[in-house]
């Protein structure tokens, strides 16, 4: 089981982190052509805009949905691998100086809580892909259906919460036996 959840979450990470390059790349090419078109349409009486609008020198169509669809499936894709390797954000002013096992069990407490968290909210995503596929609603540009933004958020979050299920209870594991079972942060 522990090489699969590595394997999920490190799979997970990297398709989050390719679909985060393939989001700056549109971006960055929408961006270029909404100033090339703008800097076409500043000049003289606009002509040269016009003709970079008509070879398609413009704006990307659906850029903005495409980057929320995207930033929200790349954040839950990278949920499992912070999970597995315990690399959340943590303050730890006042724990760093317990020692080992009582730390063992704090630890294991708050990847309980997190646990629940993540699969609390991977729920309620799904109810959200259910609604939105039950009512046919399509994003205003490009008219995809919201449902398959949701859906895909919904494939990665089962991803973060069986991650964190799993490092929930070697947390615990870890905790009673006083030994380290997953990788340090």
């Amino acid at each position: 089981m522990h090489h699969l959840v590595k394997w999920l979450a490190r799979a997970s990470a990297v398709i989050g982190g390719l679909v985060l390059l393939a989001l700056i790349l549109l971006t960055t090419l929408s961006i270029i052509g909404r100033e090339l078109s703008k800097l076409g349409h500043s000049l003289g009486d606009g002509w040269l805009g016009q003709m970079l609008i008509a070879t398609g020198v413009d704006e990307i169509k659906g850029t903005y949905e495409l980057t929320e669809a995207g930033v929200a499936f790349a954040i839950f894709a990278f949920f499992p691998i912070c999970q597995f390797y315990g690399n959340h954000a943590t303050v730890d002013v006042f724990t760093s100086a317990l020692p080992r096992r009582p730390l063992g069990w704090l630890r294991a407490f708050w990847e309980v809580v997190l646990a629940f968290v993540i699969v609390f909210i991977s729920l309620r995503l799904y109810e959200g892909m259910q609604r939105y596929l039950g009512n046919g609603e399509t994003t205003l540009f490009l008219q995809f259906p919201v449902w398959w933004a949701y859906a895909v958020s919904v494939a990665a979050a089962a991803i973060a919460s069986l991650t964190a299920i799993y490092c929930a209870y070697v947390r615990i594991l870890e905790a009673a036996k006083g030994r380290m079972i997953l990788p340090e942060g």
